[in-house]
């Protein structure tokens, strides 16, 4: 297999690489190991996009994060993913705290942020009548706004996709083979793919890919939990509610989601396992706690699920890594991607376009980057009953177009048999229930799939054309069924 490009990682940094790149007439291939895009860091955050003012103008992260926040307004409704740009709090209770918005605040505006307000009193409770009442002072920061990162990351993949880029799934890459210091090809779980350019956006094992291109930087993760609540608390707070950040973390917040539930989260700890995402009764604890001095009578039941994600952080350094190699030729590092990876993402892929043009430059100048006559910019609207509840005589004619959209796989969360089914067939497409799951909804609701997972797993035996044991929660490994009924009950008679 051949490609003018290699990206490693998909994940949002990757896919939103991929999207950029695929405008030009380049042949693309993005790897990614597990069964679907968005299963690392992209999966397991707030989906904040922040405004800016926390960050240093001097580093990429404050510079990449402030160029961004205005574009997601056009790509989100592009890609047909909600995003709601509903503001944010830093909230202070003391004079110490007022001191730190004011120097926010400063910052902020160096950064060219507009619109920013410290805000106390009654206007402070205007715009959040259920905050703790020794509440004092907050900064009103009204660019920020909340997204689903899984579902972004997704899109953008689709959006590649449609646009030519490959995208080869449970394919992990393994080593690089170079000659004369030059990338000619990478070698994978699959085979060797023969490319010009690779470019490592791997997340929390960015470091090592990029050790075998001669770096070494180390990627130490750390652990941030979550708690999600029943979406009847989704309006308990009007927007994304901060407290006093620190110099490790921006501290337990308190946010909508996009969909509507309320989410709470994260505490920041080390970890040593790249996987470790196990949450624990002590984390869960925490995040409460530091949450209840926000939102003082915040429930204490009605948590749909609890969860972590875990952020790559590189010793030593504070700012991202997104540059070419000095050592190997056609390797470019997009490495140490976090807060605010997410927000800052549409113009890392602008950067690493830029870097890439140059590469070519110098080391192919044959390589020709024209855009694509045929570019599509936006993906198509999708069907989706919970936003024609209201509607019920626009979904009955889609019913009588599709009879599968008449029949509710997930009660919790108005899905029908026709979105699972359009999930599958999506220009990367879900193969496993999180990855339904992600793209749909389905079993994300109160009852976590307990009425919708059997049913989605007939759909996607369906559709594969595999047998029930083979259908997955999340790849290779995860089977969900162990044996068939009939076979335990043949297996019992002989005994």
């Amino acid at each position: 297999m051949k490609a003018d490009v290699t990206i490693i990682g998909g994940g949002v940094i990757g896919t939103v690489i991929a999207r950029e790149l695929s405008r030009y007439n380049l042949n693309i291939i993005l790897l990614e190991k597990e069964d679907d895009v968005a299963m690392g860091t992209s999966k397991g955050n707030l989906g904040i996009i922040h405004a800016g003012y926390n960050a240093d103008f001097n580093t990429l992260k404050g510079q990449l994060n402030i160029k961004s926040n205005a574009m997601f307004d056009k790509l989100c409704q592009d890609l047909k993913v909600p995003f709601k740009r509903i503001g944010s709090l830093v909230i202070g209770f003391s004079e110490k705290d007022l001191k730190k918005l004011k120097e926010l605040k400063e910052n902020g505006e160096k950064n060219n942020l507009k619109n920013l307000e410290i805000v106390t009193g009654d206007k402070l409770f205007k715009l959040e009548p259920n905050l703790n009442h020794k509440a004092k002072y907050a900064l009103y920061a009204p660019s920020a706004g909340i997204i689903s990162p899984y579902k972004f990351t997704i899109a953008l993949a689709d959006n590649a996709v449609v646009n030519g880029v490959k995208v080869l799934l449970e394919t992990e890459a393994i080593d690089l083979k170079c000659e004369n210091s030059q990338v000619v090809s990478v070698l994978t779980n699959k085979g060797i793919i023969n490319t010009r350019i690779v470019i490592n956006a791997a997340g929390l094992y960015a470091d090592e890919i990029a050790k075998i291109a001669g770096y070494n930087f180390r990627i130490n993760p750390l652990k941030g939990e979550y708690q999600l609540f029943d979406k009847k608390w989704g309006s308990l707070v009007n927007h994304v509610l901060f407290p006093i950040p620190t110099k490790l973390s921006k501290g337990i917040v308190i946010s909508p989601s996009v969909h509507g539930n309320l989410l709470i989260g994260p505490n920041c700890y080390p970890v040593k396992k790249k996987d470790d995402l196990a949450t624990t009764d002590t984390g869960m604890d925490e995040i409460y706690t530091e949450a209840k001095k926000l939102i003082s009578h915040l429930p204490d039941q009605d948590t749909v699920t609890s969860f972590s994600g875990l952020r790559a952080t590189i010793e030593e350094r504070e700012d991202f890594i997104i540059e070419a190699s000095k050592k190997i030729k056609g390797f470019i590092n997009v490495a140490g991607i976090k807060s605010p990876g997410l927000s800052a993402a549409p113009a890392i892929a602008e950067m690493v376009l830029s870097i890439l043009k140059e590469v070519a430059s110098k080391i192919f100048p044959k390589l020709e980057l024209n855009y694509q006559d045929n570019f599509v910019e936006t993906l198509n609207e999708l069907p989706r009953l919970a936003d024609y509840l209201n509607k019920i005589e626009e979904w009955q004619e889609i019913i009588e177009k599709d009879s599968d959209y008449g029949e509710i796989i997930c009660r919790c969360e108005n899905i029908s048999k026709g979105e699972i089914i359009q999930a599958v067939q999506q220009p990367v497409p879900a193969r496993s229930l999180d990855a339904i799951k992600r793209r749909t909804r389905a079993g994300m609701g109160r009852c976590q799939g307990g009425f919708c997972s059997p049913r989605v797993l007939r759909i996607l035996s369906e559709e594969l054309k595999i047998p029930f044991l083979k259908v997955t929660k999340k790849g290779l490994g995860s089977e969900i069924l162990k044996t068939m009924t009939k076979d335990m009950v043949k297996k019992e008679d002989k005994i």
